[in-house]
């Protein structure tokens, strides 16, 4: 009889065990591509057989919402930073510096970014970003990263950076690596969105993605690596910034080790929670001014 009362307790005893024990890193490598301007809207239409892969490997949304104003700079840093604009203080297009003044600092004298938690709880560990526009750099807290890097000009930039960024994963293998591309949002301006000329960039960056996704194949941790596919807002005719839906709602696509797979992600998203989703890939504590939440239903 008492054996038989035991066994309930001992279960009930590794059960509470298992669900109180810290949680685990999902993978050890994570790349993020962030394309500046890709929009929800042109998901459908668009001819990218690499991302569209991406989606079917692993999860997505067309839904994550940027934060007011729908521009760069703003919501680069609430990507990086888990938090918005109230908070981080980095309000404008091109902020360069917070123009309200950040809720905390920290270690390197800027909101802690995802690259600072990392590096804290990683002190040897390989980060990098690498960039086309300049006001990513004050953005990522460059302290925290191994490398950072912008193309150098009079080359062509895309092309240029996607070279770099295959040779930066063959060679370092990162742990975490910011990918920025500075189109479609040149072309947005330019010609403007939803046109041809828009969806032919998106066909060419996709190429490049793919030409990412192989680089990590051939440094050999593909395995091990969560790919992330996102943007910083989208656009309307030859602007963005307001609060039309084509410039708030940007693409969200996550695959690779520990990702579900084929799954449309349902949970609101908005842009800071992705710097908490990979928070959580790495197991990291987010601080509290941290108003991010990881996506869980994306974890197998």
């Amino acid at each position: 009889m008492k054996k038989l009362f035991l066994l309930p307790l001992i279960a009930m005893v590794i059960c509470i065990a298992s669900c109180t024990s810290e949680p685990k890193p999902v993978a050890q490598h994570v790349i993020l591509i962030g394309l500046d301007g890709w929009g929800s809207y042109s998901v459908e239409k668009a001819d990218m057989p690499n991302v569209k892969a991406l989606m079917q490997q692993g999860c997505h949304t067309l839904q994550k919402r940027a934060v007011l104003p729908s521009s760069s700079a703003v919501n680069w840093a609430s990507m990086f930073m888990g938090a918005c604009p109230e908070l981080h203080g980095y309000t404008e297009w091109g902020s360069k510096t917070p123009e309200i003044p950040s809720r905390i600092k920290g270690k390197n004298d800027i909101f802690p970014t995802i690259f600072q938690l990392l590096r804290q709880a990683q002190p040897t560990a390989e980060i990098g970003c690498l960039y086309e526009w300049d006001g990513i750099k004050y953005l990522v807290d460059t302290l925290s990263t191994s490398h950072y890097a912008q193309t150098p000009e009079g080359k062509n930039y895309t092309d240029e950076l996607k070279n770099m960024a295959c040779a930066y994963i063959k060679d370092k293998k990162p742990a975490l690596a910011a990918i920025i591309f500075d189109n479609p949002d040149h072309v947005g301006h330019a010609i403007g969105h939803d046109t041809p000329e828009y969806y032919a960039n998106l066909k060419e960056l996709d190429g490049y993605i793919g030409e990412i996704v192989q680089a990590a194949k051939e440094a050999g941790i593909y395995e091990n690596t969560i790919f992330i596919v996102t943007s910083d807002h989208g656009g309307i005719n030859k602007g963005h910034g307001g609060k039309n839906l084509e410039e708030l709602e940007t693409p969200f696509v996550i695959a690779g080790k520990g990702i579900k797979k084929g799954v449309a992600i349902e949970q609101s998203m908005m842009q800071f929670d992705c710097a908490s989703t990979i928070a959580r890939i790495f197991a990291l504590d987010q601080p509290q001014v941290w108003i991010g939440r990881p996506m869980m239903e994306i974890f197998e």
